[in-house]
């Protein structure tokens, strides 16, 4: 009987040490593709939608360090340097040639992007010429037409108006309506 208590006991004790007994321990999977490996973060996230799911912040852009506005160890050019004053120069120009490269880097980027807000807008610029001048020749054949069909409806009213006249000013007017079309549509 003391036995079974110390067992329950146990089984209490390590329930509560786990943390939910509820859920059974799940077996530990290991991702072996890529996909496998996303979908298995995605299927831990989702397991509580309501936690906010970590998203890391971007790299910071290398800065080379800034050069010391005083130097203390100023080299000389006496005779007699010691073998480490070498080691020291040698890090020194090599760092000053790394910032010079960073700079030159920036100004090339900026430069690049200038250029690139200089093209935009240019090409913008040629779009809009492109549409004015569609739009143009729209407005164009529209009037027209709105012409055309004046002139069309004038004529109607007046061979409806004028329907006592003589026939020598009917065939006149048949003549007129036969005319070609001053425009084509779909022709370039």
């Amino acid at each position: 009987m003391a036995a079974n208590n110390a067992e329950k006991n146990n089984e209490k004790t390590s329930s509560f040490k786990h943390g939910n007994n509820k859920e059974p321990k799940k077996p530990l999977v290991i991702a072996r593709t890529p996909a496998e490996e996303q979908r298995l973060k995605l299927e831990r996230l989702m397991r509580n939608p309501d936690k906010p799911a970590p998203i890391p912040e971007a790299p910071r852009a290398w800065n080379p360090r800034a050069p010391p506005e005083f130097v203390r160890d100023v080299m000389g050019s006496s005779a007699g340097a010691g073998s480490g004053e070498f080691h020291v120069y040698r890090h020194l120009r090599r760092r000053e040639y790394q910032r010079q490269d960073f700079l030159d880097k920036m100004s090339d980027k900026a430069r690049q992007d200038v250029d690139y807000l200089d093209k935009v807008e240019e090409n913008k610029k040629a779009a809009d010429e492109r549409t004015a001048k569609r739009r143009l020749k729209r407005d164009r054949v529209k009037m027209k037409k709105m012409t055309a069909k004046k002139a069309k409806e004038d004529a109607d009213k007046e061979k409806s108006s004028s329907s006592s006249s003589s026939g020598e000013e009917d065939g006149r007017e048949a003549e007129d309506d036969a005319e070609a079309p001053s425009f084509i549509m779909g022709k370039k």
